[in-house]
């Protein structure tokens, strides 16, 4: 089922400010959440959508791809992570907006109520962004791409858990070795329990006694990964690709980050870009334009031969259909678009200003455009 829109989902305009959309999130935070509707998978659904809405139009990056391209700015790309779009879970809810409802973050992955409370989350490794650098070739056609990059990596000598060995560890004195710790959040609905990861064993149940020689303990070093990435056609400037679980490993065995793969284009030598239309500017003479004749116009796969009818006139558009780029989720292709120029030469010859001289006299070349165009030719012009 297609998604709705985010301005719909909820309720606001595209000129809202950011205090109107949290206030609006927080409108329907409130009449969906979890604890107010136990076992109810209609609201549930609701909750989530309106999360996934928020996410996107309170964050200013987030908002003018969405403006720009709507869902589809965070449809399928590399790594199955999309764009920067949907997916949340409630625990991802309560974590990124922990604000909204009164508390603090993280904390609110285990709220009563809602499915007996989920698992507190672990360690989370950061995410690494990098920008990776296309052709208009390659923007053409999608290309893999190795991407070197400088992260941490899970140490190999303690296989990530941080101690010496497997005698090194002690049951966490704060959990009992549970690795969560309850708590009394005061929320929008009152005093509600709330569990946590454990601050002393970050979620492992136990602390260690003799730590790695490698990692110091922290179950993650420093090291260099090459990143194989799918860059899909028809991306452009700005985007950005999320690669799951490529980016820093977490201390201790948790959740890896992501790679964050931001696309930059390189300018082309001919070629100007204006969404999925290539523009190109022809410069010719002016016997080229009232005799009529054969010009190379270049495209992405090299040049292609286009005739000029004779009589064409300066800023006339010429359209190559499908000779631009491919929409970046699969909806057809631009076209190139040739504007004609007329060039003058800044220097003639005395055999060159006498020819012109000759031909100025002659009737065609005394002829304005508001004498040979009626207006009803002027408009059919426009709607070419």
């Amino acid at each position: 089922m297609s998604k709705r829109d985010y301005y719909e989902v909820l309720g606001v305009s595209k000129s809202a400010s950011e205090s109107e959309i949290k206030k609006a999130y927080r409108k329907l935070a409130i009449k969906y959440h979890p604890d107010k509707n136990p076992d109810d998978k209609d609201a549930e659904d609701k909750f989530k959508e309106a999360a996934e809405a928020y996410d996107v139009l309170s964050n200013a990056e987030k908002k003018q791809r969405y403006d720009q391209f709507g869902h589809a700015a965070f449809d399928g790309a590399a790594g199955g992570g999309g764009f920067g779009g949907g997916g949340m879970s409630m625990d991802d809810i309560f974590s990124m907006f922990g604000d909204i409802f009164g508390g603090g973050g993280g904390g609110f992955s285990g709220f009563s109520g809602f499915g007996g409370g989920g698992a507190p989350r672990r360690n989370r490794g950061s995410n690494l962004r990098v920008r990776v650098r296309l052709t208009l070739k390659e923007i053409a056609e999608g290309v893999d791409k190795k991407i070197k990059v400088n992260k941490y990596v899970q140490c190999t000598t303690c296989s990530g858990t941080g101690a010496k060995d497997n005698n090194s560890f002690h049951t966490c004195a704060k959990c009992s070795g549970s690795g969560r710790v309850t708590q009394i959040v005061n929320s929008f609905l009152g005093q509600m329990r709330s569990e946590a990861v454990c601050p002393d064993c970050g979620g492992d149940g136990k602390t260690i006694i003799n730590k790695c020689t490698e990692c110091h303990g922290d179950g993650i070093v420093k090291d260099e990964e090459v990143i194989h990435v799918r860059i899909p056609a028809g991306v452009a400037e700005g985007m950005q690709l999320n690669v799951s679980g490529k980016g820093n490993a977490a201390k201790r065995g948790g959740e890896p980050g992501d790679l964050l793969v931001v696309i930059a284009e390189e300018k082309h030598p001919e070629l100007i870009r204006d969404d999925n239309d290539l523009i190109y500017n022809l410069f010719t003479t002016f016997p080229n334009l009232a005799l009529g004749t054969e010009v190379e116009i270049p495209t992405i796969d090299g040049k292609v031969k286009v005739k000029l009818e004779a009589g064409t006139q300066p800023n006339k558009i010429l359209r190559l259909r499908g000779k631009g780029l491919p929409d970046v989720n699969g909806y057809g292709r631009g076209d190139i678009l040739v504007q004609v120029h007329l060039w003058v030469p800044n220097k003639l010859t005395k055999e060159e200003q006498e020819l012109l001289g000759q031909l100025k006299e002659q009737p065609n070349f005394n002829k304005s455009p508001r004498e040979h165009k009626s207006f009803k030719d002027k408009i059919k012009d426009m709607f070419k």
